[in-house]
């Protein structure tokens, strides 16, 4: 079995040598790739108009760029009601590089808000807008968001930045529990009143849960234009996208028409599809007063029922305490306890006979029900032009934009931001993101490229090396069944080598013999007293060679006394 384990072992490693050795090519061609798509890291540029962009690479410029909110919360305790959750700006917890650094919410359980300007407004008129940032929740997420907010144009002071100010888009990952959502909620103002209300975009129809949990970063896309279509993309594939009219709710534009409020459905009205049968008539043996169930009067109180004993008894250890007041409490009883003499009995107290379902009961007599000849359908209020109806053909064109900014709350630490660009230019976001997530997602495979992938990929690339792999495991198994079914002549040696050693320790080491047996070997001895220096000799010289060629004269062993102990050979008589 040794040798066998020593083979499949040898084989193992020669296939796995082949693998590595084949896969350090590749990997040194790949390695060449990369070193010219992908040089050590520096900040990107962007490649055209931006109304921001931010790596956060540079620390003073962070620093002078980015505000941190002093307002409070509304409506909770002073206590939890401040901004003070922790920002920083550090590299990330996994596949960092010399350089790259992020914007990091490293508190939990406390209301953090964060917010810059832009270069200048945004005004929705001809042009799209793309909003684009990294996220990483490099702890996972249990329950909080990762969201942007956009902020209507104003002159409040970013300080006061809070969960109440005006914002015109809200974008980014969101989870609590089992829900995970990718919000895209826009503030769209009514052109007739001006009152505001929130549009939430439908959910995607793609799973969200591994970019909560596999602690990698994602890149959130949106894109609007002013045909009033929108995309979103995480890590620029699309996840949802759709029409600003149509795939929202409550929708951009109220209906048409309405139903009118002060219509009253008339008295004469019948909505009853069904009525009672007017001409059924009660059966005469059909009583309504007989009971659901009745006494089952075949039931018979239970052998050693103590009738007479009571179920609970004063508790004979309970004492009146010193402070009761009988004027004030009443009269003191002591609490009740089981009988002890019922627990070894079916019962105490008197006995009550069960209860069965009564055959006779069949409950209020009620008419079978028909159709109603008055029926009318079901009433529904007139429809009336809708006072409120407007149409908005392009919500595109929404309010204007400011600042940015992150208003959040999270249970769970150290959710880091990058990378982020808003502009109006598809292609410049793109260029931005090839910088920046693509390359550091390049970064990320090039790290975790294990063995098991390189022989993986030999192995796809070359499909002669799945016979190796089957001949490697199908010796083993043919070797085992060999061993198992077929022993080979050394163990049958070894086997009979240990019977001889056994009989000659028996015949030297038992003195305890019962009478019987003795007697029996008493024959024995006296014909054997003229061979036992030769049995001695052989025995020696058997020991220092192949003693196996001795067992073949077998064939004339007879048994030991008691019939169940080892064989000997018989001696030889001459």
């Amino acid at each position: 079995m040794a040798q066998i384990i020593t083979y499949v072992t040898f084989i193992c490693l020669t296939i796995f040598s082949i693998g590595l050795y084949a896969n350090d090519d590749q990997k040194i061609n790949i390695d060449e790739e990369t070193k010219t798509v992908k040089p050590s890291y520096k900040s990107p540029i962007v490649s055209g108009f931006a109304y921001l962009t931010e790596d956060f690479d540079n620390e003073e410029r962070f620093k002078n760029n980015w505000i941190l909110s002093e307002a409070k919360k509304e409506g909770i305790d002073a206590d939890i009601a401040k901004y003070d959750g922790v920002w920083a700006v550090e590299p990330p917890k996994l596949h960092a590089q010399a350089g790259d650094l992020g914007l990091v919410l490293k508190s939990k359980a406390r209301h953090a808000a964060i917010s810059t300007l832009l270069t200048k407004p945004i005004f929705f008129e001809d042009d799209p807008i793309v909003i684009q940032y990294e996220v990483n929740f490099q702890e996972g997420q249990e329950c909080g968001g990762a969201y942007l907010k956009l902020l209507t144009l104003d002159q409040e002071d970013l300080k006061k930045f809070h969960d109440k100010t005006p914002y015109t888009i809200m974008f980014g990952p969101d989870k609590c529990g089992n829900d995970h959502h990718l919000h895209f909620i826009f503030r769209h103002k009514n052109p007739l009143n001006g009152t505001i209300e929130e549009k939430h975009a439908k959910k995607p129809k793609e799973r969200l849960e591994d970019f909560f949990k596999d602690k990698q970063p994602h890149l959130y896309t949106l894109i609007l234009r002013p045909d009033n279509t929108f995309e979103i993309k995480v890590d620029n594939k699309i996840v949802n996208s759709g029409s600003l009219l149509d795939d929202f709710t409550p929708p951009v534009n109220p209906s048409l028409e309405i139903e009118d409020p002060h219509d009253v459905m008339p008295e004469d009205w019948d909505d009853r599809e069904k009525i009672p049968d007017p001409l059924a008539v009660k059966p005469d043996d059909w009583d309504e007063d007989a009971p659901a169930q009745i006494i089952d009067e075949d039931d018979k109180m239970p052998d050693g029922w103590l009738e007479h004993e009571p179920p609970m008894i004063p508790n004979p250890e309970s004492i009146k305490p010193d402070d009761w007041d009988v004027e004030m409490d009443g009269e003191w009883e002591p609490p009740s306890t089981p009988n002890p003499v019922c627990a070894d009995a079916p019962g105490c107290g008197p006995y009550q006979q069960k209860m069965k379902k009564n055959p006779k009961y069949k409950g209020k007599w009620l008419p079978p029900l028909v159709n109603n000849p008055n029926y009318k359908g079901k009433w529904k209020p007139k429809l009336i032009h809708n006072p409120n109806y407007f149409n908005d053909e392009h919500p595109f064109r929404m309010m204007p934009i400011y600042a940015i900014g992150f208003e959040l709350w999270s249970m769970s630490p150290d959710i880091q931001f990058d990378n982020i660009i808003i502009t109006n230019n598809v292609q410049v976001a793109k260029k931005w993101a090839d910088e920046t997530f693509e390359a550091k997602r390049l970064k990320i495979a090039e790290e975790t490229w294990s063995v098991w992938r390189q022989v993986a990929t030999f192995t796809a690339e070359n499909p002669w090396i799945w016979a190796v792999y089957t001949l490697a495991a199908g010796i083993p198994v043919i070797l085992l069944v060999y061993c198992c079914c077929f022993p080979s002549e050394d163990k049958e040696k070894e086997e009979y080598n240990y019977e001889e050693k056994d009989l000659l320790n028996t015949l030297d080491g038992d003195e305890n013999l019962t009478n019987e047996g003795i007697e029996n070997e008493a024959e024995d001895s006296n014909e054997n007293a003229e061979t036992n220096a030769d049995i001695d000799e052989e025995a020696e010289k058997d020991s220092e060679s192949e003693e196996a060629s001795n067992l073949e004269s077998t064939k004339d062993d007879v048994p030991l006394a008691g019939g169940d102990g080892p064989r000997r050979r018989k001696p030889n008589k001459e």
